[in-house]
Order: structure tokens, then sequence, then C-alpha cells
């Protein structure tokens, strides 16, 4: 498509129909984020609290949402082909206010598994790969910005959802809760969807006459998982995505013994507000940059502050790397897609979407187990590092006093000896 088409100056209009459909996606992504990814934390701890679940069950849980997410994933571009862009976000929306009642309705660990699989249909109809094929629907020369500003419901789900969650909580209890969560989510963003999420615009009537002659979705699959290009893509993303859960989920675990617990949450709430502010920044230049190149200096942003939070103690300076690593949170969700854009056949766009958000949430399902186990490791190396240098100060801080007390008892023998004596009778007659 031409940069001079119509296409392209009515998607930079602030009336074109498409920025509605972005708000749409900003309040399920809101909703989704808060539910699927942040919400984990906070059903660990009340079911571990109602029932004394050990954290080990839970957390099992938890992966096997990723996982099994995972596989339903991977076909929601078929889904969007099928049933349309407004049928499958009202059935993601529907599915993760199901999973959200029922796990503020569970007993037994068979029905908290059960409800963790209603909560990955959920995830996968309301998260990155269903909102990117949507807004792929809307936009094409503006798609990174689009992207960009809708997911930002994703921080805004940890930054306010998650909280309001747990001072409801605090005040109905955990099942009332979570039944009163589910019930505002479908009075909330069903209305947006119905009224605003209809037929895509005509550039999309236009591309849907080609998609006869696509290969079929299993094919293009296969072909992309031989392809150097698109594995390039989806290892590199899985690889700094599966140390970014995991370095953000042990966080405060991580700081807490370092910097206190009010100057670790403060550098949370500074992470989660730099992915913002970074995402925003982002979306006004995103769909004009060498996006790989930006990728690779994200990437080298992040772990360069990861070396400071290992290395450094000083507060401000741990502070100052979680900011950092925050800034390219947001846009390392975003960047594959516009890849994807930019490098691959457009017919297979949202196979190929789905193929790598499942490929990421695979790989970042272990991202806090196999962090916390380094964490573990690194905390111990450390008290080992300060046992030995407080033994071997103590063993020297001994040696010395014995060396000293060894001093003073020879000059007291030599003292008391007779030749001691003659020696000092003999300094008093001279004097």
């Amino acid at each position: 498509m031409d940069a001079s088409t119509p296409d392209t100056i009515e998607e930079a209009s602030l009336g074109y129909e498409g920025w509605r459909i972005v708000a749409v996606c900003f309040l399920v992504a809101t909703f989704g984020w808060a539910f699927g990814f942040y919400g984990q934390s906070v059903y660990l701890a009340e079911l571990h609290r109602l029932y004394g679940w050990p954290a080990s069950l839970i957390s099992g849980a938890t992966t096997f949402f990723y996982l099994f997410g995972a596989g339903v994933v991977v076909f929601v571009a078929e889904a969007m082909k099928k049933f349309g862009p407004r049928s499958c976000l009202i059935a993601g929306t529907l599915a993760m206010a199901a999973a959200a009642i029922a796990l503020g309705k569970v007993t037994s660990t068979l029905e908290l598994y059960l409800a963790n699989a209603v909560l990955a249909f959920g995830w996968a109809g309301t998260s990155l790969a269903m909102i990117t094929n949507v807004l792929s629907l809307w936009f094409d020369r503006k798609r990174g910005m689009a992207i960009s500003l809708a997911l930002n419901g994703a921080s805004f789900g940890g930054m306010a959802g998650v909280p309001l969650l747990v001072v409801a909580i605090g005040h109905l209890g955990f099942p009332t809760a979570m039944i009163a969560a589910g019930f505002v989510m479908v009075a909330l963003v069903m209305p947006a969807i119905l009224l605003f999420v209809g037929r895509p615009p005509h550039h999309w009537r236009r591309a849907a006459l080609t998609l006869a002659d696509a290969a079929s979705a299993g094919r293009i699959r296969t072909q992309a998982l031989r392809d150097i290009g698109f594995l390039s893509v989806a290892i590199s993303f899985a690889l700094v995505l599966f140390a970014q859960v995991g370095f953000i989920v042990h966080l405060i675990s991580f700081l807490d013994p370092v910097i206190g617990r009010p100057s670790a949450a403060l550098a949370l709430a500074l992470l989660t507000a730099m992915a913002v502010a970074g995402r925003v920044l982002f979306s006004t230049v995103i769909d004009r940059l060498n996006q790989r190149l930006a990728s690779a200096l994200s990437f080298v942003s992040q772990a360069l502050a990861l070396c400071v939070l290992i290395t450094c103690r000083n507060d401000w300076l741990l502070i100052a790397a979680c900011a950092v690593f925050g800034f390219s949170v947001g846009n390392l969700i975003t960047l594959p897609s516009l890849i994807v854009q930019r490098e691959f056949d457009a017919r297979a766009f949202g196979v190929l979407i789905s193929l790598i958000t499942a490929i990421n949430q695979v790989t970042y399902a272990f991202g806090p187990g196999v962090v916390g186990v380094l964490v573990g490791w690194l905390r111990a190396a450390v008290l080992r590092l300060h046992w030995a240098r407080g033994h071997r100060g103590r063993a020297d801080h001994d040696w010395r006093a014995r060396s000293k007390s060894s001093r003073s008892s020879r000059r007291v023998n030599i003292a008391s000896s007779p030749a001691g004596v003659r020696g000092q009778a003999s300094c008093g007659l001279s004097q």
C-alpha cells in the first residue's frame, strides 16, 4: 500500500474509526492483564491463606495456565478468520470473567486447575495475540502506534486493576470480590465491544480477497519454524521475555533485603510507570524505526540494567536501573509484531503473531521458577561470601589478640627472670 493512499490518510486522522478500536482494546487489555497476568500473585496468596495449599501446588497451576494457554493462543488467527473480531473479543471477555468467578469459588486442587484452563481461554481472547490481530484489521501504516497505545492497558491493569482487586478482597473476601470483579468486567467491556467493534474497513476487505490464495495455517507455521528470519525473532524475544518476566516476579523479594520493602515497592512502581512512558514515546516513532536495531538496543539496555542490579548496592542506582529496565518492558511486547509485518507476507501476519506469542508464553512460563532458583543461589553465594569474610576477620582478630597476649607474656617472663632482675638492678645503680 502506497503512503499516499486514502487508507493512510484515514489512519492518521483522529476521526478514523480504528482509534475507537484502540480504546476498546485498551479496556480489554486492562482486564486481561489484571486477571490473567498480574492477578496470579493475588490468587497464590489468597488461596494459600484460605486453604493452606502449598505455594508450589498453586504456582504449578499457574504454570499449567501459561502452557495450556500457549496451545490455545496458536489458533487465535484461525478463530479470528472464522468468527470475526467482535465474536472473538466477546468470547474472550466472557471466558475471562467466568474464570475470575470460578477462581473465587474453588475448593479443591482439581477445581483450581479447571478454573485455570478456563482462564487460559480468556487470556488467549484478551491478550497480545488477540489485540494485535484485531488491530491489524484496522491499521497498516499506524499499526505500531495503535498496538503500543492499546497495550498500555496491560500496564494500567497492573497499576490500577490489581490494587483495586486487593482492596475489594480486603472488604468483601476473596470469593465475593472475584465474583464482583467478573461482573464488573462484563458490565464495562461488553458494551464497548458491542458498540464500537464492527466490520473492518475496506482495506481489510480487499486483503480478505487474497486470503483464499494463502497457504493453510498449518503450512505457514511449518514454514516459519524452518525460516531463519522468523526463528531469529521468535527465539531472541522468547529468551528476553523469559528473563524479563522472571525478573519482574522476583523484583520485590530480590530488592527487599538490600534497600527495604518501601524502596523496593517504589522501584517496581517506577518500572511500571517507565513501561507506560516508553510505550507512549516509542509509539510516535516506532513505525519509522529500524525495528531490529531498536530491539537489539532494548535488549542491551535491559542487560546493562540487570548487571547494575546484581552488582550494585546503592539505593538510588538500583532504583534508576529499574527505571531503565522498565523503559523497554512494553516495547518488547510490541516489536515482534512490527518486525513480522515488515518482513513477512501480510497474509501470514495473524498466524505468525499467534505462533510467536505461543512460543514466548511457553518460554516465560518457566521464567519465574528458573529465576527463583538463580536468585536463591545468588543469595546463598552472597551469604557464604559474607560469612567467609566475617569468619576470616574474626580469625585475624583472634590471631592478633593471641599474638599480643604472647608478646605480653614473654615480656613478663623476661622481667621476672634473674637476668631481668639483675638488669633492672644495674640500671637502678647506674642512675
